[in-house]
């Protein structure tokens, strides 16, 4: 039932004359709550007032401009205490992005995030509107993103490479020289990095320091109590399956409904994830090679895996020019890995590996953008540095050089295909010289209360495999619906069996039953 909170907004007025229907409403910031609990000293914020308007103003990239022009959608922006220790002390604003819902019978709203850590809730809403609108969905919720502290329009942002230094890191292949000279040079750029990032960031490392999911979940928190809902309906993806059970731990008693797609196993370490990681993406390689090998075309005959070796380990020694940039051997993997998300980026993958087979690098260069989020000017989201950032706050970092070699090898086995056949480099990342501590370990989230959430796990998903969702099931106590595909994600991109469970489990509470299946 929606509640009576939701209603409590400022008046607007409905005119009809000869038939013709116009909404008009207040100019005055649109204040819904505070609703339910408060914790205290956060009275203003959990009470405060959303000024929604233009979303131009809020956008920060080539993409984000193309995406919030598009009819009904609103941003504002939401004000939190940067330290939740110290509520009186500096504030930060995230970014916010709603469509409303389009029915007549609105539950709430359904808040959603794309992961990464790092990526921006406000593009997925965006991207989400049009397509949900006359769905069950977009008639009964209002949908909303939040760019998470530190992440696109909020603000400030984290700041550490510049354009120039992104794209030189991209062109230098120094971390896969194992000698001693290139691990002194890899941890030397990784030390300079994390220094560059609590220097060039606002309020430096205290806001480095509270970058963490366990500080976003807060965020949310009062989102949801700003949105005017009592609970919080939320849809997670990849890392933002890991803000989903970290809000079911930290206020179980504030949970509508959670569906939790693509997870994260909340058990695993740093390694034991990238290890996982690397399966995901070697069975999603040996799918495409396979869809590849039967066409006439395809560039990787006899044994696949050999083939595409031969066509990137020489760019470790002699990058493609594209350009005036240069394809290198982590560009040409990476734009490879960001085709492998989608089966419909198959045919563009393969078309990429039969141009480098002539020297031409520009479509893996393009896929390696698109990974990298560098829009067509040369600029680039703040994607990238978050995702280090909030990586380091989150979890202990790896010091053990054993391990860090051990991790390579295990890698290297389960995804040959990204094997780059040099030595195993015992270099520690920037984590290990980050200025601040981490405010997480990995842990089985403690939900005893939470409703039943939904879990969907794709079979053949290349960046959190199939079982990391069996294990968050069986934690959150929750429903597992699996997927049979070849994609990272799946809820609410036109899979109806999927679309239809999920509707079913966030409009009334509906589960799936048990084993159940879609392809």
């Amino acid at each position: 039932m929606p509640s009576v909170e939701r209603y409590l907004a400022l008046v607007t007025c409905v005119l009809a004359l000869g038939g013709l229907t116009t909404a008009c409403s207040s100019d005055e910031p649109e204040q819904k709550g505070p609703v339910g609990p408060v914790p205290q000293g956060l009275d203003r914020f959990y009470g405060q007032a959303l000024d929604w308007g233009d979303c131009e103003p809020y956008a920060t990239t080539d993409t984000a401009r193309s995406s919030f022009g598009a009819e009904g959608l609103e941003c504002a922006r939401l004000t939190v205490p940067l330290d939740y220790g110290e509520p009186g002390g500096e504030t930060i604003s995230l970014g916010l992005l709603r469509h409303e819902a389009t029915g007549d019978d609105p539950i709430g709203s359904l808040v959603v995030n794309p992961g990464g850590p790092g990526a921006s809730g406000m593009l997925n809403a965006a991207s989400m509107a049009g397509p949900t609108a006359d769905t069950e969905i977009g008639r009964r919720f209002d949908l909303v993103g939040f760019d998470p502290r530190g992440v696109g329009a909020s603000e400030p942002t984290v700041e550490c490479l510049t354009d120039a230094e992104r794209d030189a890191d991209r062109a230098d292949d120094v971390e896969y020289d194992g000698s001693k000279e290139g691990v002194r040079a890899v941890e030397q750029e990784e030390r300079q990095f994390a220094a560059k990032c609590a220097r060039r960031t606002e309020h430096g490392e205290d806001m480095l320091a509270h970058l963490g999911t366990r500080d976003v979940v807060q965020d949310m928190d009062v989102l949801r109590s700003v949105l005017g809902d009592r609970k919080l309906s939320y849809v997670g993806y990849s890392y933002g399956t890991r803000i989903g059970y970290t809000y079911a731990e930290r206020f179980p008693r504030n949970v509508r409904s959670l569906v939790l797609d693509g997870a994260l196993d909340p058990e695993q370490d740093s390694v034991e994830s990238l290890v996982s990681q690397g399966e995901g993406f070697g069975r999603s390689f040996e799918e495409f090679a396979g869809w590849c090998q039967e066409r006439s075309d395809c560039p990787l005959s006899g044994d696949a895996t050999k083939a595409y070796q031969d066509l990137v380990r020489p760019l470790l020694d002699e990058p493609v020019d594209v350009g005036g940039r240069v394809l290198s051997y982590d560009d040409a993997t990476t734009g490879t890995i960001q085709a492998l998300y989608s089966e419909r980026m198959w045919p563009q993958l393969k078309n990429g590996l039969i141009e480098l087979s002539r020297g031409n690098g520009s479509t893996l260069m393009a896929l390696a953008d698109m990974y990298n989020e560098r829009d067509s000017s040369g600029e680039y989201a703040s994607t990238q540095d978050a995702f280090v950032a909030i990586r380091c706050v989150d979890d202990p970092p790896v010091e053990d050089r054993q391990k860090i070699r051990e991790a390579q090898r295990r890698y290297a086995e389960v995804a040959p295909f990204l094997d780059p056949g040099t030595r195993p480099s015992a270099a520690r990342d920037a984590c290990a010289f980050w200025p601040v501590e981490h405010t997480s370990e990995p842990h089985l989230p403690d939900v005893d209360g939470v409703p039943p959430a939904l879990v969907v796990s794709t079979t053949n998903d290349p960046a959190t495999p199939y079982q990391a969702g069996v294990q968050l099931a069986k934690a959150m106590g929750g429903r597992l619906l699996t997927f049979e595909g070849n994609q990272h994600t799946v809820f609410l991109q036109g899979n109806q069996c999927v679309d239809q469970a999920g509707a079913r489990y966030l409009i009334d509470g509906t589960l799936p039953p048990e084993g159940k299946r879609c392809a």
